[in-house]
């Protein structure tokens, strides 16, 4: 059977435009198609890398529960110890007291206490007022590492400044204008002082302004004093220094730390309008004399050597010794089984007290 030959038919060349459109709208069609395909697909795989990815410009914070709230532990920052007046008229006028982290409060002629404030990794406006200095405060700058502010000197200080090699910082020569006077106070409970003022001072002193040696106690987040065999309730705290003059704490057990009082009234911070308040408090007895032939009546304290004294936090007390060997060299604490005690991470007020007044814990 013969194959039937098929017949071509010469296309018009209208057909052969409309085959042309037909064509480029197929694969117009089937572009499109691999075009929306490889988006969905692509999309997918974006969707799937972005809910396993890491964004790298996003931290992932992890506090550190063990990380001490007390001073910045990572920071080398000298610490800078500052002359406090605390007779009746300057309690009133006490400024930047709240963001030290240590303050040693000891007796001075006339039966008046003065104040040594510590601070560390902290910027504070204004600091005082500032007043002269007594020769036993420089042990405790010395045991801090710290750089010695005040504004004047006895001349057991002067003295001693110059032969213990003090970095200090003198408001008599008032080095890079670091002192101001508050004209609102009369003088001389009126120098003030910054933070800032002293580091930019102590440069230009070419004084060392970091420290790898400042540590003076170990902290833990919560201190329990009930299993010592001294332990005793500590909500109420009285320290006498003459028989008118005595500091008192209040524990306030919703906050966790001691308000501080001189006397009846609320010992406050005018710079941040509130009152004194601490984690811990250290009640050293050592004996003080009047230097004989001082006119004025300055004292010498008996800090060398060991002691008595009281530890107290969380509304818990209880016995401990103290220790200085010498006058650069720090006190040691420990409980009455000998052991080195730990003060609960915050600020602390040591008391330096003469060892025939009284102290009433309840």
């Amino acid at each position: 059977m013969k194959k039937k030959n098929k017949i071509k038919i010469p296309k018009t060349k209208k057909q052969k435009i409309r085959i042309k459109h037909i064509w480029l709208l197929g694969l117009v069609v089937v572009l499109g198609a691999v075009f929306v395909s490889l988006f969905f697909l692509k999309k997918d795989k974006l969707d799937e890398d972005d809910n396993n990815k890491v964004i790298p410009n996003e931290e992932v914070i992890i506090e550190d529960e063990n990380k001490l709230e007390v001073y910045d532990e990572t920071s080398n920052q000298r610490p800078i110890a500052v002359m406090i007046p605390n007779d009746s008229q300057a309690k009133k006028r006490h400024h930047g007291l709240s963001k030290a982290y240590l303050i040693y409060e000891i007796t001075v002629e006339g039966g008046i206490t003065r104040l040594l404030a510590v601070f560390k990794d902290v910027d504070v406006s204004q600091i005082g007022p500032v007043r002269s200095s007594r020769h036993y405060y420089l042990d405790y700058a010395l045991e801090n590492d710290a750089i010695y502010v005040h504004f004047g000197w006895s001349p057991q200080a002067e003295k001693d400044i110059k032969s213990l090699g003090i970095n200090n910082l003198n408001g008599l020569y008032n080095p890079s204008n670091m002192f101001w006077r508050d004209k609102s106070f009369n003088s001389p409970n009126n120098a003030f002082t910054s933070t800032a003022n002293v580091i930019k001072a102590a440069t230009s002193k070419k004084y060392r302004t970091t420290s790898d040696n400042y540590k003076l106690f170990n902290y833990e987040k919560e201190v329990d004093l009930t299993q010592d065999a001294t332990y005793q309730v500590a909500n109420q705290v009285k320290i006498d220094y003459t028989n008118s003059t005595y500091v008192k704490y209040v524990y306030d057990s919703e906050n966790k730390y001691y308000l501080r009082y001189n006397n009846e009234n609320a010992h406050m911070d005018l710079l941040t309008n509130e009152q004194l308040h601490f984690k811990n408090i250290l009640v050293v007895k050592a004996n003080t004399t009047t230097i004989s032939g001082d006119e004025k009546g300055r004292q010498d304290l008996k800090n060398l050597g060991t002691g008595e004294g009281y530890f107290i936090t969380n509304g818990q007390s209880i016995k401990i010794t103290w220790t200085k060997e010498s006058r650069n060299s720090k006190t040691i604490y420990k409980d009455l089984n000998g052991n080195e005690i730990k003060l609960t991470d915050g600020n602390t007020f040591v008391q330096i007290q003469p060892v025939n007044k009284s102290v009433t814990i309840e």
